[in-house]
């Protein structure tokens, strides 16, 4: 299209349409609701103890999730870097309160309970009983 035959009203509306047909329009205005107070909701962390006393789980499965040393590992027990207690075995679950002997050079020992040094200590431990396993296998003497 040749720019010097158009008249100036045509030459406007030409290079309008020039210029604006390539761009996009935003809102010139604030959509409707307030963004003032967000944040602040933190979702809770339901730590806490998850089989209690008598009950059966699976192997790897989480008996307690905790971030200060309230509960200890027992019998058939694991103890995850993050405080967490879980099943090393398939069984029943048996919490028992006993005379805790510390183990000092533990960092998580050190952390809570260094206050302690000397003092009988009684804590709740968490103890896998596992399931009694089958009896289907003959001893076989080797030739």
């Amino acid at each position: 299209m040749m720019l010097s035959n158009l008249s100036f009203p045509n030459l406007v509306s030409t290079v309008g349409t020039l210029l604006f047909r390539n761009s996009v329009r935003y809102a010139s205005k604030k959509s409707g609701t307030s963004t003032a107070n967000v944040g602040g909701r933190v979702r809770p962390k339901h730590r806490g103890i998850r089989y209690n006393d008598g009950l059966e789980v699976q192997a790897g499965t989480m008996l307690v999730l905790q971030r200060e040393l309230r509960f200890h590992p027992g019998l058939h027990v694991g103890f995850g870097r993050n405080g967490t207690l879980f099943a090393l075995e398939q069984g029943k679950v048996v919490v028992s309160c006993e005379k805790m002997d510390p183990n000092w050079n533990h960092t998580w020992v050190q952390r809570f309970y260094s206050h302690r040094k000397g003092q009988t200590i009684y804590k709740k431990f968490f103890n896998i009983i596992p399931k009694p396993q089958h009896n289907r296998f003959k001893l076989v003497e080797s030739i």
